[in-house]
C-alpha cells in the first residue's frame, strides 16, 4: 500500500562490529547484536532531543528572510534559531518536554536480532539516554484507575516492529521518534462520511478544522492530513509518519490497485490557506505551517476517515538503517549556527515593554492594563512554576477548608516543568506547557486572588477571556519551543517551593531576566486568538 520511492536521506556510519552476514538454504541472512540495536537506540535519542534537520533549519532562515512575514513570525523564528543553536552543545535538550519514546521499523524477514530481544534493546537504548542525558521523564504508570506514578526512566517505549518481504528482506529499517505531548495531543480523527468527498465540501472541512489545531503544540507546523483508511488506526499511523516526513517518497498519482499517494496540489492549496489564516508562528502572521503533506489512502466504501496532525518546534526524529554495509543512522544539522543571521531581536519588533515581576501585584497590574493585546513583554523578577498536578492539589486544599497559597497572589504562574538540571546551570530546558489545560482553574483562583497574571503557551477557551474580564486578569503568552535557551539565558535561579513528591511537577520558584512574552488576553477581556476565530 506504501511503494516508497527513492530515499534521499542523509546518513553516517557508525562504528560497530555487532552486524555480519551469511547464507542459509541458498537465502542471505543478515545478523544483529542486540547490543548494537541498544547502541544505535541511545545515539537516536541523543541526536534527536539536540540536534535538528538541515531541511527544517533552512525553513525557520526562510522566515527571517521573507518581506512578508511579520515581525512576531520573525522574532519567533529568530528564537527557535538561537535555541536550536544552544541545543546543540548537547546538554541542554531543544525542548523541556523531551518525549514519548517511539520506534517505528520495518526487519527484513532474513535479519535475525542475536543475543537479546529486538524491543529490550531499543527500549533499553532510550533508557540509557534518558538516564545519562538531561532530558526529562514523562511517562506515568497508572497504578489504579486514578493513581499515577511516573515510571522514573520514560519507558514504557511505543515499538511498531513490522516485518519486510521483497529487496529488502536482509536490511532493518527504523524510525526514531521523541513525541512530545503538545503535538502529540492535536492528533485528531474525523470519522466522516463519503459525501464529503468533493472539492466543494472537502476544502472548507479542512480549512475549518486547521483552526482546531491552534498555537499550543508550538508552530511553525509540519502539517499532515491523511484522507481514507483501511481503519482508522492505519489513517492515524500514515498521519504521524507523514507528519515526520518518513512518506514522502510516495508517488504522487493514484492507480487501480489502491496504494497510497500524495495530493502535491492540494498541499499547496491547503498551505496558503494557512497562510492566510493570519495565526503565524504563535502570534499572528503567516507562518503557522512550515509546509504541508497529504496523502490519500484507499478505503473501504462506507467510510472515510480524515486524520491531521503535526511535527512541532521541536521536530525529533530521525531514520536509521541496517544492512550488511553496517549500521547508519540519519545526519543531523551539527552547526545550526550558520542559519542564525546578523541582525538583534530589536530589528524584529517594535517597543518592548519591561515588567518588574518584583512590585506589587496590582502595580504589575496597572502597568499591562496600559498596553494592548500583541504588545512584546520583557520580564524581570520572580515568577512561580505550577502545572496540572500543582493546580490539583491546590485545589483540594482550598476545597478541604484551606486558604489559596500566597506564592499564588504575589506572582505571576508559569505553566511549565523543566527537565533534569546540568551541572553549573541554574536549571534544565524549561519552556511553557499547554495553558488550556489549567482552563478549568482560572476563575475560581482568580476569585480568591491567585492566578492574575499567568504564562504559558497557546490559545485559551472563552471562560478565561470571561474570568478576566470579571477579576482583572491577564494571560500573557510565552513562545513555545525554545525552551534552551530560556534556561541558558533566562531563567537565573530556580528553588523548590511546594509539593516535591510531584517530580516535575512540582511548584518552584524561579528568577528570570529578559523572559519574553507577549500580552494575549487583558483585563477588559481582549484575546489575540479570539480575533481570530479561535
Amino acid at each position: 500500500m506504501f511503494p516508497l520511492g527513492k530515499d534521499d536521506t542523509v546518513y553516517h556510519k557508525i562504528e560497530c562490529d555487532g552486524v555480519a552476514s551469511d547464507n542459509f538454504h541458498g537465502q542471505d541472512i543478515l545478523t544483529v547484536t542486540a547490543q548494537t540495536l541498544e547502541k544505535l537506540s541511545y545515539m537516536a535519542f541523543v541526536d534527536i532531543n539536540h540536534f535538528l534537520r538541515t531541511s527544517h533549519l533552512e525553513q525557520l532562515r526562510k522566515i527571517l528572510d521573507d518581506a512578508d512575514a511579520s515581525k512576531n513570525d520573525k522574532f519567533v523564528a529568530l528564537d527557535l534559531l538561537k535555541n536550536a543553536n544552544i541545543a546543540a552543545a548537547g546538554i541542554l535538550p531543544m525542548c523541556q518536554d523531551t518525549g514519548t519514546v517511539i520506534v517505528s521499523a520495518k526487519k527484513g524477514k532474513n535479519v535475525f536480532v542475536i543475543d537479546g530481544d529486538d524491543y529490550d534493546a531499543l527500549a533499553s537504548g532510550a533508557k540509557q539516554a534518558y538516564s545519562h542525558k538531561n532530558l526529562r521523564y514523562s511517562q506515568l504508570a497508572p497504578l489504579s484507575m486514578y493513581a499515577e506514578k511516573n515510571t522514573g526512566t520514560n519507558l514504557p517505549a511505543q515499538m511498531d516492529i513490522m516485518q519486510s518481504d521483497g529487496y529488502k528482506s536482509n536490511e532493518y529499517e527504523l524510525l526514531f521518534m521523541a513525541k512530545g505531548g503538545g503535538s502529540a495531543n492535536k492528533t485528531y480523527l474525523y470519522q466522516a462520511t463519503p459525501s464529503l468527498l468533493s472539492p466543494e465540501k472537502l476544502m472548507p472541512f479542512l480549512a475549518e478544522k486547521l483552526k482546531d489545531l491552534g498555537t499550543s503544540a508550538c508552530p511553525p507546523y509540519h502539517l499532515a492530513i491523511v484522507i481514507g483508511g483501511t481503519s482508522a488506526e492505519l489513517n492515524l499511523k500514515t498521519v504521524k509518519l507523514a507528519s515526520a516526513r518518513a512518506l514522502d517518497a510516495l508517488p504522487t498519482t493514484g492507480s487501480e490497485s489502491g496504494h497510497a499517494f500524495r495530493d502535491l496540489e492540494m498541499e499547496a492549496a491547503l498551505l496558503k490557506i494557512s497562510q492566510e489564516m493570519g495565526i503565524g508562528a504563535q502570534f499572528g502572521g503567516k507562518y503557522f505551517c512550515h509546509d504541508v503533506r497529504v496523502i490519500r489512502l484507499p478505503r473501504h466504501g462506507a467510510s472515510l476517515p480524515i486524520g491531521m496532525g503535526v511535527s512541532c518546534s521541536a521536530d525529533r526524529q530521525i531514520k536509521a538503517k541496517i544492512n550488511k554495509d553496517g549500521v547508519f543512522l540519519e545526519t543531523l544539522e551539527r552547526d545550526p549556527a550558520r542559519f542564525l543571521p546578523e541582525i538583534t531581536d530589536t530589528h524584529l519588533s517594535d517597543d518592548v515593554v519591561q515588567i518588574d515581576l518584583n512590585m506589587p501585584m496590582k502595580d504589575m497590574l496597572d502597568i499591562l492594563k496600559k498596553h494592548p493585546v500583541k504588545t512584546r513583554l520583557s520580564l524581570n523578577g520572580t515568577i512561580i512554576v505550577a502545572r496540572d498536578l500543582a493546580h490539583a492539589k491546590i485545589r483540594e486544599r482550598i476545597a478541604s477548608g484551606g486558604e489559596m497559597p500566597d506564592y499564588f497572589k504575589n506572582h505571576p504562574i508559569y505553566y511549565a516543568g523543566p527537565a533534569k538540571t546540568p551541572e553549573g546551570y541554574a536549571s534544565g530546558s524549561f519552556g511553557p506547557t499547554t495553558a488550556g489545560r489549567m482552563d478549568s482553574y482560572v476563575d475560581e483562583f482568580q476569585a480568591l486572588g491567585g492566578s492574575m497574571i499567568m504564562l504559558a503557551k497557546g490559545n485559551r477557551s472563552p471562560q478565561v477571556r470571561e474570568a478576566c474580564k470579571k477579576h482583572g486578569g491577564f494571560y500573557l503568552g510565552s513562545i513555545g519551543g525554545p525552551a534552551a535557551r530560556l534556561a541558558q539565558d533566562c531563567i537565573k535561579s530556580i528553588e523548590m517551593v511546594e509539593f516535591p513528591e510531584l517530580g516535575m511537577e512540582a511548584v518552584r520558584k524561579i528568577t528570570v531576566e529578559n523572559f519574553p512574552a507577549f500580552i494575549i488576553i487583558d483585563a477588559d477581556g481582549n484575546d489575540f486568538f479570539k480575533a481570530l476565530n479561535l
